[in-house]
């Protein structure tokens, strides 16, 4: 196995294997909620999968961690204080930097209206709470693969 380095867009190094273009260090996921028992079940799940996660309790803090340890993935929380999740998802959406970090949303809010927001505002899934971890962890590992390669 050819493993080369590369940089991301951002700037961070990480090293990708020639066959398989995918990363050889394992997938890391933002988990942004401001309800800790929910941020807190979410990473038991899928740290028990083998993901590394990283938690935000608010949309300032997602922010502050994309420029410092980009992420395969961010789960979003519709409703939180400082900005809602869909106006943080077409921030995020916008940035050059980070625009192809795929975003799925979980939230309390599950009229069809809201998800429907949430896919405008470009995630790529939409999960209402209480969340169904067989979906999610299927959906995760359909959207970034793996834990590892």
């Amino acid at each position: 196995m050819t493993v080369e380095n590369h940089e991301l867009s951002n700037g961070t190094p990480r090293r990708v294997t020639a066959e398989t273009g995918r990363s050889s260090e394992t997938r890391k996921i933002i988990i942004v909620d401001d309800d800790r028992e929910t941020r807190e079940m979410l990473q038991s799940l899928l740290e028990f999968e083998g993901y590394d996660v990283q938690l935000a309790a608010n949309g300032l803090r997602l922010i502050s961690a994309l420029h410092v340890d980009r992420p395969d993935l961010i789960l979003l929380d519709v409703m939180m204080s400082w900005i809602d999740g869909f106006e943080l998802c077409r921030a995020i959406k916008k940035n050059p930097l980070f625009c192809d970090i795929p975003i799925f949303f979980i939230s309390g809010r599950t009229s069809r209206e809201d998800m429907e927001r949430g896919f405008a505002a470009g995630c790529h899934d939409y999960f209402p709470k209480p969340i169904d971890a067989e979906r999610l962890v299927r959906r995760v590992r359909e959207v970034i693969g793996p834990p590892s390669p």
